[in-house]
């Protein structure tokens, strides 16, 4: 699976790769939606959460209907239904009234087993994650819910004991270990296909340091950096130039 925007900068011919986490998502993402429970991916930022779901729940489309809710601020149980009324394809205006809103979307959550990606988990509070499990415990329901977040998603979900305690599988998103850089960054992109691998090494621990987002960006300034110089590789001398933008 090709991703043209990787970790938020637009990079061509980068390629989703199949680190220990994403292999272990893959299995936790399956037994979560056949069991038809919670889930929570939490860690830093830039540690390839959203990719690595992404792109395991693809892998499930079209047989499990698949739909994603992102939250950018804090939201209330009010703005959550609103964003599952549009994340599902409702028809119609949004019901006034909190009871009617709750039986429509429960109505239509009971319809068939849908699979709910909540990403940016980490804005949640404890009243929107209470409503998600409110729609969860309804025994119609044939919901799975992935709640993917920074380290306060995973926070906030064990302040929640009622919620907590139904949450199936936690996995927890780190940094690549070095081993695991140069493994997986010569398959991430062409850039990195026949570098030394102490030139990996020395990226890694000057600018990237684990983070996939952080490598995103060295390769798109690397990328740059061939172009201008007419370079066939990366050298330590274009890593320098690279750091030099990066602050």
């Amino acid at each position: 699976m090709t991703v043209t925007a990787y970790q938020y900068v637009d990079l061509p011919d980068a390629q989703v790769v199949t680190t220990r986490a994403l292999l272990t998502a893959r299995d936790n993402i399956g037994d979560t939606v056949e069991a038809r429970a919670m889930m929570c991916i939490h860690g830093g930022a830039g540690f390839g959460k959203t990719v690595a779901v992404n792109f395991c729940l693809h892998e499930l489309e079209p047989h499990e209907d698949v739909r994603r809710v992102t939250f950018r601020a804090r939201p209330t149980a009010r703005a959550v239904r609103y964003e599952l009324f549009a994340a599902l394809d409702l028809p119609g205006h949004p019901p006034r009234h909190p009871s009617e809103f709750d039986r429509l979307l429960k109505n239509a959550l009971a319809e068939r087993p849908r699979t709910l990606l909540v990403d940016e988990a980490q804005w949640l509070n404890g009243e929107a994650f209470e409503y998600f499990r409110y729609l969860w415990d309804e025994p119609s329901t044939q919901l799975a819910i992935i709640f993917v977040g920074g380290e306060g998603c995973h926070t906030v979900l064990r302040r929640e004991p009622m919620l907590s305690s139904r949450i199936f599988i936690w996995q927890h998103f780190t940094r690549l270990a070095e081993d695991e850089v140069r493994q997986v960054i010569p398959l991430f992109h062409p850039v990195w296909a026949d570098a030394d691998p102490d030139d990996i090494d020395f990226a890694n621990r000057h600018a990237a340091h684990g983070n996939f987002r952080a490598w995103a960006q060295l390769t798109a300034h690397a990328r740059i950096g061939l172009e201008r110089t007419g370079r066939t590789r990366v050298d330590r001398d274009l890593l320098r130039w690279v750091f030099s933008r990066l602050g």
